[in-house]
């Protein structure tokens, strides 16, 4: 091991302080990722077998660093995956031996402290060679001989060695796409085909080994598979892989989407891929939107960028949204400032139904915004009197007496 790449980079990774405080969690996880950037720059102008001992102990000491960390925000998480994706690139540099690997990799997915990560064969397949891959398969092989027949009638996941079946069956897909057996992957990734985001995984899947055509056929039937949020994650992709691979496709797609799934996001894709051909969708596109205030409200502004069409929807079709209400406001104001002081002043009032003193701040905000906008106006005195009369209705609220005061208003 590199005596000079450890202690520039295992101290930064190995801690005993308290990482349950979730402050110190990220503190720590940052200064990780600075640590795994030195090891990033090694790769390739260092001693290889130096450089894959010391991602080797690296992503020992991660692991049981994340074991005891508070990691909510993820940075410790993504700290991890960073080194688990470095140690296959180190591990075939430095030519590790395969048996030394695969017992490695047994251990890692079967024993190790956490049980969140995953390994990915075909990552390490350059490293493993066809004799690592051969003894590999045959020892997880022997894993699932030992394990007992799941009952008729159970979740395989109920019942015992749920992990060693869960680990298992994800090396069975990955070796499947290692394979680039199409068969085998449709087996493994859309299963009984009763989720759509398995279809989408097999879709992903086919891409991953270059087979186009059929990962999109399996990703327009992950999008057409029902209404869910899965569905609608699997026409994004769907969409995404047309645009690259058949853009004659994607406009009838794009419709098709947003006919299904009618929102100011799925408008934005077909405003955004039709282009000159929009004219022959604007009219469907709004009528539709129309049944959703907050969706044409937003359409408008974003992508359209027509404040006016936006104002004259959010009061014909009676929008609610307030957060969507503000937005509107402060970007009409450009224009027609005076016009948006009625807005501002019912969305304080909403604000103020509640004592919570995050909505006094957003009051007196919008409050002395429309102080700002009314200066020097005939306005400004309506302005100044609705102030006043908030804080003589409010005058046993100090908090908002408070956020009222260090908004400078009067």
């Amino acid at each position: 091991m590199s005596p000079h790449l450890a202690d520039a980079v295992l101290p930064l990774i190995r801690t005993r302080a308290d990482l349950h405080r979730w402050s110190a969690a990220n503190a720590h996880g940052r200064q990780m990722h600075d640590a795994i950037d030195i090891l990033e720059e090694s790769v390739g102008s260092e001693d290889p077998a130096g450089v894959y001992a010391v991602t080797h102990k690296a992503l020992a000491s991660a692991l049981k660093v994340i074991a005891r960390a508070d990691d909510s925000s993820g940075i410790i998480g993504a700290g991890c995956r960073r080194l688990l994706d470095l140690h296959p690139v180190a591990a075939a540099a430095a030519q590790v031996p395969p048996r030394k690997l695969v017992d490695w990799m047994v251990a890692f997915q079967f024993d190790g402290d956490v049980d969140y990560f995953e390994l990915d064969p075909v990552a390490y397949a350059p490293a493993l060679g066809e004799e690592g891959l051969a003894m590999y398969r045959s020892r997880l092989a022997e894993i699932a001989d030992t394990l007992e027949p799941v009952p008729a009638g159970t979740v395989q996941w109920d019942g015992a060695n749920r992990h060693e079946r869960w680990v298992l069956e994800w090396n069975e897909r990955r070796l499947a796409v290692l394979d680039r057996d199409v068969e085998a992957i449709i087996r493994t990734h859309a299963r009984d085909r009763k989720v759509a985001a398995w279809l989408q995984d097999a879709a992903e899947a086919l891409e991953e080994i270059g087979e186009i055509d059929s990962a999109i056929d399996w990703a327009g039937q992950a999008a057409r598979f029902d209404l869910g949020h899965q569905a609608l994650r699997a026409a994004d992709y769907w969409c995404a892989l047309l645009a690259e691979h058949r853009p004659g496709e994607l406009l009838a797609a794009r419709a098709e989407v947003f006919r299904r799934w009618p929102s100011s996001s799925t408008a934005a894709g077909l405003y955004r891929d039709a282009e000159e051909a929009w004219r022959e969708y604007r009219e469907e596109v709004m009528n539709r939107l129309s049944d959703s205030p907050r969706d044409a409200v937003l359409f408008a502004l974003e992508p359209l960028k027509d404040v006016e069409l936006a104002w004259e929807l959010a009061h014909s079709l009676t929008l609610e949204a307030d957060d969507v209400w503000e937005r509107l406001a402060y970007q009409y104001a450009k224009t027609r400032p005076l016009a948006v002081l009625p807005v501002l002043r019912r969305l304080v009032e909403r604000e103020l139904t509640q004592a919570d003193a995050k909505r006094y701040r957003a009051a007196a905000r919008r409050l002395a915004t429309m102080r700002q906008i009314a200066a020097g106006g005939d306005e400004a005195a309506g302005v100044a009197r609705f102030v006043a009369e908030l804080r003589e209705a409010h005058r046993r609220r100090p908090r908002l007496q408070e956020e009222f005061d260090r908004a400078g208003l009067p």
